[in-house]
């Protein structure tokens, strides 16, 4: 699907998923400073208590508290927020039942793990909670306090999980405060006002991957949102070249003769050298090869994707501005 197909302007709430080692946090963070882009604010949400973005944005952990930690391009600003499940626990107790002191005295006895051990799917009905409330929440003058919601999701496995918060929470209540907040919840997360993108690579675990939770997800009516392929490495060769290294039809002697000729190499050295670059050269084309049958598997997801560089000097602060950059240019932000 052409990703110059895509329209978020309803989008407040994006989800951030994908397997372990795909740069899911990466993708979540440029893609704040994406939206952020022009005059924006953005909430960039984690949840697993890994101080992800603290260490993509090289600042110290962050407290459970929304603070601004990036000015994105042309103006604009990104804030995070890192859940811890205790903290919202205790909004939790103080917004439904006026109990802030004693949820305090409750969590310190360890109520959070207790409730959660009985039903597993409450922790996530408090993140996600306190993520939603963000995206509803509105400034004395009516308008949103944030643009758009960026949240940094557990991974593809997890998430759709993570967010059927009706389903996860039927067992423990089904009338009062709990049912009610988890229906609040599911009313934003099932909105068109939510979308759900998947970050991959072009390898085959994390391709699968992104197909069966994308299934799962969509099983559940939760509403994706696009496919972003990360570390996309650019092909310095033809197709036709790439092609006949494959298939083992690269002629060394005629690359010895070119490396002869250049005055890039004499005698013996030139034959080792060429053997060495043809080596390369079969790799790189297998690669490719693996490639571009990873993206034909991806076109049966029929969402748009998004191709992301592979930052040749890692993931810093000026990685993480081109990153946001090349978002923008391919109209998902």
């Amino acid at each position: 699907m052409d990703s110059r197909d895509t329209d978020w302007d309803g989008v407040r709430l994006h989800v951030v998923t994908g397997k372990g080692g795909t740069g899911k946090t990466t993708v979540a963070a440029a893609l704040a400073l994406a939206l952020a882009a022009g005059g924006r604010k953005v909430l960039l949400v984690e949840v697993e208590g890994r101080q992800g973005i603290a260490q993509i944005f090289d600042l110290p952990p962050l407290p459970y508290e929304e603070r601004k930690i990036a000015v994105a391009p042309d103006g604009g600003d990104v804030y995070a927020l890192a859940i811890d499940p205790e903290e919202a626990m205790l909004d939790y107790m103080e917004m439904f039942y006026g109990m802030r002191r004693a949820g305090r005295a409750l969590t310190r006895m360890g109520i959070v793990d207790f409730a959660t051990t009985v039903a597993p799917g409450f922790r996530d009905v408090l993140v996600t909670g306190k993520t939603t409330e963000a995206v509803r929440r509105r400034a004395k003058n009516g308008r949103r306090v944030y643009d758009a919601v960026v949240l940094d999701a557990p991974p593809t496995g997890r998430i759709t999980r993570f967010l059927n918060v009706t389903q996860e929470v039927a067992g423990l209540a089904k009338v009062g405060p709990i049912k009610n907040h988890s229906d609040l919840v599911s009313g934003v997360v099932k909105s068109p006002e939510t979308a759900v993108h998947f970050v991959t690579l072009l390898e085959e675990m994390p391709v699968q991957e992104t197909l069966d939770g994308l299934a799962e997800l969509r099983s559940a009516g939760l509403p994706p949102g696009g496919i972003f392929i990360n570390m996309v490495r650019e092909s310095l060769l033809p197709r036709a070249v790439l092609d006949s290294a494959v298939k083992g039809r690269f002629d060394v002697g005629e690359l010895t003769l070119g490396l002869k000729a250049a005055g890039l190499a004499d005698g013996a050295d030139a034959a080792a050298v060429a053997e060495s670059l043809v080596g390369e050269v079969v790799e790189h084309a297998r690669r490719t090869a693996i490639e571009r049958a990873e993206r034909a598997s991806l076109d049966q997801a029929d969402l748009p994707r998004y191709e992301l560089p592979l930052l040749a000097d890692g993931v810093d602060l000026a990685g993480l501005y081109e990153l946001a950059a090349s978002i923008r240019n391919q109209g998902a932000a």
